[in-house]
C-alpha cells in the first residue's frame, strides 16, 4: 500500500494535468469555432465548382483530345496518395483514423500490383507512414507555420501535384482527409484529384442545349480544373482543420473526466489509508497504556 506523501504527489500531479487537459479543451472549442465557420463557408463554392465541372465534363463523353486532368494518362499503373493529418497530436483518434484508411488504400494497390508514391501534409501522417513505407514517401508539406489557413497555404501543394502529374510521375491522385460533421463525428474521406472524377448525381443543367459556349468546352475545362485541384485541395485542409479541433476538444474533455474519476478514487485511497495509519497509532498508544 503507497504511503500517505506519494498519494498526496499523485492528487497533486493528477490535478495539475487536469488544469492543462481543460485549458486544452477551452482553446480547442474557440479554435473549432472559427475552423468550423471557414470550412462551412469554403463548401458551397468547392461544391459549385464541382458541380458546373462535372456538367461541362459530361458534354465532352466521347470526345477525343479533352483536357488530360480529365481524361487521365490512359493508365493507371502509378499511383499517388496524399495524405493529410495535423503537426500536433493530442487529438483523439484524428490522425489514426487518417492513417488508417490511407494504409487499406496502400495495401490494397500494392496488392494489385500497382506502384504506389505517398505526399504527406503534416508531421504526424508522415511519422506513421514512415516506419512502413518510407522508400514510397517522396514529398512532405510542413504546415507547423501556418497559423490562419488561407488559399495561399493549399497552392503550393497543388502546383506541386499538377506539376507532378505532366511530368507523368504517376497517373492517379487520390487525397485523404477527414470531413468534418460534428465535434464528435469526423468522416475519413478519399478523394479522387487527378485525373478529375465527378459523380453523376452532381451533373446540373447548364443550358447546354441552349447556349453556345465561348470559349469551348474544352478551354473551359483547362482553365478551371487545374484551379480546381487548388479549390478542392484548399476544402480538404479546411475540414481538416475544423476535424482536428473538434477531436481535440472531444479528447481533452474524456481526458479531463477521467481525470477527475482518477482524483476521486485517489482521495478515497488517501482517506482510507490515513484512517488505518490514526487506527493504528491508537491502538499502539492504549497497548502502551494498559502494558504500563
Amino acid at each position: 500500500m503507497a504511503n500517505l506523501k506519494d498519494l498526496r504527489n499523485r492528487i497533486a500531479s493528477v490535478q495539475s494535468t487536469q488544469k492543462i487537459t481543460k485549458a486544452m479543451k477551452m482553446v480547442a472549442a474557440s479554435k473549432l469555432r472559427r475552423a468550423q465557420e471557414a470550412a462551412e463557408a469554403a463548401r458551397p463554392y468547392a461544391e459549385r465548382m464541382e458541380s458546373v465541372l462535372a456538367s461541362l465534363a459530361s458534354s465532352m463523353v466521347g470526345q477525343v483530345g479533352g483536357p488530360k486532368l480529365l481524361g487521365g494518362t490512359g493508365k493507371d499503373d502509378v499511383y499517388l496518395v496524399v495524405v493529410a493529418t495535423s503537426e500536433r497530436g493530442l487529438c483523439g483518434g484524428f490522425n489514426t483514423n487518417i492513417v488508417k484508411g490511407a494504409r487499406l488504400k496502400i495495401a490494397r494497390l500494392l496488392a494489385e500490383g500497382k506502384d504506389v508514391k505517398i505526399v504527406t501534409i503534416g508531421k504526424k501522417g508522415a511519422a506513421s507512414l514512415r516506419r512502413d513505407y518510407k522508400s514510397r514517401m517522396i514529398k512532405h508539406f510542413d504546415m507547423s507555420h501556418v497559423k490562419r489557413l488561407g488559399f495561399s497555404d493549399a497552392m503550393p501543394v497543388a502546383d506541386y501535384l499538377l506539376a507532378a502529374f505532366e511530368r507523368g510521375e504517376f497517373d492517379v491522385c487520390t487525397l485523404f482527409y477527414a470531413k468534418f460533421q460534428s465535434a464528435l463525428t469526423q468522416i475519413v474521406t478519399d478523394q479522387q484529384m487527378i485525373p478529375a472524377s465527378f459523380d453523376a448525381d452532381k451533373v446540373v443543367d447548364l443550358g447546354g442545349g441552349a447556349y453556345d459556349y465561348e470559349p469551348d468546352e474544352t478551354e473551359i475545362l483547362e482553365a478551371l480544373l487545374p484551379r480546381n485541384v487548388g479549390v478542392q485541395l484548399f476544402r480538404a485542409l479546411l475540414e481538416n482543420a475544423a476535424s482536428e479541433q473538434g477531436s481535440r476538444m472531444t479528447a481533452m474533455d474524456n481526458a479531463t473526466r477521467n481525470a477527475g474519476e482518477m482524483i476521486d478514487s485517489l482521495r478515497t485511497t488517501y482517506n482510507r489509508t490515513r484512517q488505518a495509519v490514526i487506527t493504528n497509532e491508537l491502538i499502539e498508544i492504549i497497548s502502551g497504556a494498559e502494558a504500563i
